[in-house]
């Protein structure tokens, strides 16, 4: 009877240029993932963009966010211009670059407050500053006194003639539009004087329905 004879274990074939590679298969699969997720967040930004997620917020709305409240400004002894606006009126729209670039040079020394006449916490004021059409502006010095008032819209040079007088402490100027109140008349309403005629472009407080 023959020996029975077992076959050797198969060895290892050395492999004399190292380790064996990584398969081109899940090499490739990286780079797709890495593909994938730059196209996912390129189209995750553009899709807030469309949405109008990124876009900086419109002057009009930059300036009613930062606005103080009236009664802080009124009282912090500095000279204050208010504006009567409301979001659907174009003009209080095309005038409000020139409002911010005022409201940033002026800053330490204005302070700009923005009513919203839909805001009907503000219908006490809309009386008070007899609020017929906007963009109205209402002007007060340091000491929170009313001294005059800017009817219709207003480009960069008006609102720097107009901020520097109340900066100064000096008259209003003679602009179409502006006047300085009067005292209050017997209703409580501010009345105003002669020189506002011919004022700019305007819309009803409650024109848009």
């Amino acid at each position: 009877m023959r020996p029975i004879r077992f076959a050797d274990p198969p060895q290892p074939v050395s492999n004399p240029q190292g380790p064996s590679p990584i398969p081109a298969a899940a090499s490739l699969g990286r780079r797709e993932r890495a593909v994938l997720g730059a196209i996912a967040a390129a189209l995750l930004v553009a899709l807030l963009w469309l949405r109008g997620g990124l876009h900086p917020a419109a002057p009009l709305e930059q300036l009613a966010r930062q606005s103080l409240d009236l009664p802080v400004a009124l009282t912090n002894g500095k000279p204050t211009l208010v504006e009567f606006y409301a979001d659907w009126c174009e003009a209080c729209r095309a005038m409000a670059p020139a409002m911010a670039a005022m409201e940033r040079q002026q800053h330490d020394q204005l302070d700009v407050v923005l009513l919203n006449v839909d805001n009907p916490r503000w219908l006490p004021e809309l009386d008070r500053y007899a609020v017929n059409g906007i963009p109205q502006l209402e002007l007060f010095d340091a000491a929170g006194l009313d001294v005059g008032r800017a009817i219709g819209a207003r480009n960069a040079t008006d609102l720097a003639t107009l901020s520097g007088a109340l900066i100064g402490g000096q008259p209003l100027p003679q602009l179409v539009g502006v006047g300085a109140v009067s005292p209050l008349s017997d209703d409580g309403a501010l009345g105003l004087s002669a020189g506002t005629a011919g004022a700019g472009t305007m819309a009803s407080p409650r024109s848009h329905g």
